[in-house]
Order: C-alpha cells, then structure tokens, then sequence
C-alpha cells in the first residue's frame, strides 16, 4: 500500500514525543526535520513540504500545546489535522447535472488506466442508484474501442461506439443524443492519451468539451508516477479546467507524494482512488481517513462501509438461527470465508485495522493466507452435502477420499475441522449472549 515507508517514519517520530513528558522548542525542531525528510522521501512537492512543516511547527511551539499534560498527542493530532486540510479538507463528491442527465468527461496520459477507471467509475454508478453509458472516443491507440467494450461488458454498462468516425468531438456529441434518447442519466466519455501533455492532444479535448459541455472533466492520473502526476494535474487543469482527479494504483508501492500534493498545487480535489484491478476497486477519497492511516490510527470508518455493503441481514438472521439450532455448517463456513474475500482479502481489512502497521503487515504472508483460503474451499467442495452438513460424518476414509479429491494432504483436512469447531463455538457465544454482553464483544473484537 501506498504510504507504507512515510508511516512508519512518522510513526517512528511520534513515538518519541509521546515517551517525553514534556516537550521543548528543541524537541518540536527535531521532530519537524524528521517529518520534512520523511514527506520528501514519500516525494511530496517541496513548497507543500516547506509550507506543511512551517505551519505544524508553529502551531506546535503554541504554549498550549507545550504546557499541556500530554504534548506529544498534542502534536499527531496538528500533524492529522493539518494532513486532512493538505489532502483537501473533506470527501469532494461527484456533482450532478441539475436537468438530471449528466456528462463526466474523463482526461489523462496513457497507461494511467483511464479506460479501466471508466468502467470502474460505470459500476460505482451503478451501486448509487445511476443508470450510466459509456462512449468511445480514443481513435488512435490500437484496441482502444474493444477495451473500452471488454470492460462495459463486464460491468453490465452499454458502450456507444463510431469505429468509422475520426472526429471525437462528433462521436461524443452523437453519444449525448443516443444516451438521452435511451433513457441513460450519466454520459461517462473515455478520450485518447497522450505520452506527455502536447498541443494536438489539449485542441481535440477542447473541442469535445465545447461540443458536449460536460458536467464534471475528470484527470486520472497514475500515484506510481509521483511528481509527474501533480505536474500533469496543473497541466491539464491549466489548459482544460479540470473539476478533481481520480489517483490510480494507490495499492502499489508508490511512496504517495502525489496523493498528498495534488490539492494544495492544483486546487483541485481527489475524488476517488484505485486500490486494485477488479472493478469494484474505486473509493470515494476521504482526507480525514486517509490521515488516519498514514499516522496509523487505522480506517475503521471504510472497514464499516465495506463491511455494510458486503452485509445481506436476512441472510445474517437466518445464520443466527442455525446457529442457535447447532446447524452450522461446512457451507456456512465457506460462506463467511467468501465474505472475508469480497471485502479484499485479509490485506484489505488489516489495512484498515487501527494499530496494525505496516512492520506487523510484513510478517503476516498474505500470499498464504489466499492460497489457505482456495485450499478450504476445494477441500469443502470435494465434500458430499451429508459430510458438509454434518462434519461428525467424516471418518478416516472419507477424510482419505476427500484429501484424493481436493488434492491436498489429511492434515490440511483435519486443519479445516478444528478452525471450523472453533468458529462454530464462538458464534455460539456470540448468538447465545444478551444485547449489553454482545456490544462488549464487539467493542474488543
């Protein structure tokens, strides 16, 4: 994940503020050159480094701060909230066309992901209640058209395509008539890239804003490029006027720098990040969290939400049921598994955790615990409905059967049982505990 490096080093600077009783002038200097080195080697601009440190530092050396019982607490929290105002204050959402049809023209470099990041931004849309379409208009790189078509496909949105038609801004203006005329209320416009920004390229989007007035013009830009994206950002914005900026690969390794200079050099908000490949991957970008997780402090807000749209609660009740009737099964099991999938994997959800760094992050192998999860599953699925439904069932040779079947060893079977026992009890706790006692569960979970 992005930031990893830049936390860990401010982590590491303010777990020496917090062992010091009281704080000196000295000390707030000190803690400031480490955190100025730390944003410079995440790549963030060096004005918003220079201008970020300058006003931590001085609302730092306030008395109130120095004279207060625990000044170290004192600082993260000017570091968070400052951090929060560099990354653009609050969550900027997307804005809608009043008359109810709305147009996002979407802009960028090639190989930013800006195609995918169409079909992406399709299926957000379509979770929120939105009927999308989009439409073609990168004429020149080879295939552009079939991916674009790939990817409506798979989010189940329709694309507008005139593979004869080398004139954007026409192909553009006919998919706002086609769109309206189809009962469709958001126009997503996918245009052509460039290696760099250039003229040809900045005249054709001009044209295509002018012919179709979008309402929003969204940047997508690469996090893995640093700098460049920010510097791409202010051109872009410069030359087209753009409405916010959509950071993609944000899960990688990139440092972050452009996450956290992108607002305060352009003016323009983040509205969304890319964390992965699959569509579902785009997130409505939250400053405040975002902070959070930098310093540490865990996401729990985003861990709720995607815990919220993964939650069926008649399906919830009625595995309460069954599991006061002691009917849990291996199915159930696999079930709650597949949940812990849908929410991103085990990666996903530490991220989030308050209090798991990255150092902890390392020593947890998340290739395994992926690969652990496939093997339950063809374990359980190489079972009979009977074994599945009741694991007293499996003797020696079913288990023998079984381990022929999923390809793995009786070991990894009887592995299986136990993990499974021990879910089933807890859940039994759970659903057996009055309404106070199931609250303190979950505040310790």
């Amino acid at each position: 994940m992005a930031f990893e490096s830049l936390s860990d080093k401010l982590q590491g600077v303010f777990k020496k503020l917090k062992g010091k009783g009281v704080l000196t002038e000295a000390d707030i200097n000190e803690a400031m050159r480490e955190v100025k080195l730390a944003l410079l080697e995440a790549d963030v601009n060096f004005k918003v480094v220079k201008d970020f440190v300058s006003s931590v530092k001085e609302k730092s050396l306030g008395s109130d701060v120095l004279e207060s019982l625990t000044p170290g607490q004192q600082v993260i929290k000017i570091v968070n909230d400052e951090l929060v105002t560099l990354m653009g204050g609050a969550n900027s959402k997307l804005t809608y066309s009043p008359r109810g049809f709305t147009i996002f023209l979407m802009v960028g470099l090639q190989g930013t992901g800006k195609t995918t990041t169409c079909g992406k931004l399709a299926n957000y849309l379509k979770k929120n209640g939105k009927k999308p379409m989009l439409c073609a208009c990168d004429i020149y790189r080879p295939a552009a058209i079939d991916q674009l078509e790939v990817v409506g496909k798979s989010v189940d949105v329709p694309v507008f395509t005139m593979r004869e038609c080398r004139e954007p801004e026409i192909i553009a203006e006919k998919a706002v008539k086609e769109a309206e005329m189809k009962g469709y209320d958001v126009l997503i416009v996918d245009t052509a890239g460039r290696l760099q920004i250039d003229e040809a390229l900045m005249d054709e989007l001009v044209r295509v804003k002018k012919a179709i007035k979008p309402h929003e013009i969204l940047l997508v830009v690469d996090a893995m490029t640093g700098q460049d994206a920010v510097n791409a950002a202010a051109g872009f914005d410069e030359k087209l006027g753009i409405d916010g900026v959509i950071m993609t690969k944000l899960d990688g390794d990139a440092r972050g720098g452009a996450a956290l200079s992108v607002k305060q050099v352009t003016g323009k908000p983040i509205k969304f990040i890319g964390l992965g490949e699959k569509f579902d991957a785009l997130e409505p970008f939250h400053p405040e969290r975002m902070a959070s997780r930098i310093l540490g402090m865990g996401d729990m807000l985003s861990l709720i939400e995607k815990a919220q749209e993964n939650f069926d609660e008649s399906k919830a009740e009625e595995l309460e049921k069954k599991i006061k009737k002691n009917e849990f099964s291996l199915d159930d099991f696999l079930e709650q598994m597949g949940q812990i999938k849908k929410m991103g994997g085990i990666a996903k959800i530490l991220d989030m955790i308050p209090g798991v760094n990255s150092t902890a992050m390392k020593n947890v192998d998340l290739d395994e615990s992926q690969k652990e999860f496939a093997q339950m599953e063809a374990i359980i699925l190489s079972m009979t409905k009977a074994e599945r439904k009741d694991p007293s069932l499996l003797n020696a040779s079913r288990r023998k059967r079984i381990a022929a079947g999923s390809g793995q060893p009786v070991s990894k079977i009887n592995t299986l049982i136990k993990r499974y026992d021990e879910a089933r009890k807890m859940m039994k706790q759970f659903t057996n505990a009055s309404g106070g006692k199931k609250k303190r569960m979950f505040r310790g979970f």
